[in-house]
Order: structure tokens, then sequence, then C-alpha cells
């Protein structure tokens, strides 16, 4: 079973920055694409960043490019998500997710973790 756990987050003033990190258990981590979602409240979950199994291909939201960086380290079975230039609007429970499909990742990943607080004051 594949369990992810995310942590980082927290409250931050707008124009600054965070790092997020996901562990995910078991030896197949790098099998894995990995992607982040968030939901702020009364908003649908949305897709915000995907990074695949090596760590050389990336994708990103449209309002979170240029700001937040996608990064993998698979010694340590740990994806990050750097988030710099924070904006009130980032503010929302921010979910780490894998599956062995970039493609599905980015839309219906297999695997969720339980999410992190992010909450940016204006």
């Amino acid at each position: 079973q594949v369990q992810l756990v995310e942590s980082g987050g927290g409250l931050v003033q707008a124009g600054g920055s965070l790092r997020l990190s996901c562990v995910v258990s078991g030896r197949t981590f790098s099998r894995y694409a990995m992607a982040w979602f968030r939901q702020a409240p009364g908003k649908e979950r949305e897709f915000v960043a995907a990074i695949n199994w090596t760590g050389g291909s990336t994708y990103y939201a449209d309002s979170v490019k240029g700001r937040f960086t996608n990064s993998r380290d698979n010694a340590k079975n740990t994806v990050y998500l750097q988030m710099n230039s924070l904006k009130p609007e980032d503010t929302a429970v921010y979910y780490c997710a894998a599956d062995f499909s970039f493609r599905v990742v980015t839309t219906t990943p297999a695997h969720w973790g339980q999410g992190t607080q992010v909450t940016v004051s204006s």
C-alpha cells in the first residue's frame, strides 16, 4: 500500500515562500509520476504541478507557472513544491498525489495524501 504524507504548510504573508514536502512509502517511488493539487474553501480541487518519474519533465498550472517549482529526490522518496511569491489566492489545502502515468497523475491519480494547509495573508 502506497502512503503519501505531506508537510511544510503554514501561514505566510503575501510575497513570502513555503516549501512543501511529500514523503512516499514503499520501494517503487522512483516509478511514480507525482503531482500536487489544491483545494480552496468552497472550490473544487485543482491541479497545481506534476513531475515525471525521473524529474526531467514538469508541468504547471498557468496560475502558478514561474512562481512554483516541483522537484523530487528519489533517494529520499520525497517530492517537493517550492512556492515563491505567494498570493492570498494560493490559500488552500495542498495534496500530494502519485500515479504510474505522467498523463493520468495530472487528472485522476491513484494515490493521495491527506493534505497540508497553506494560508497566505494579505
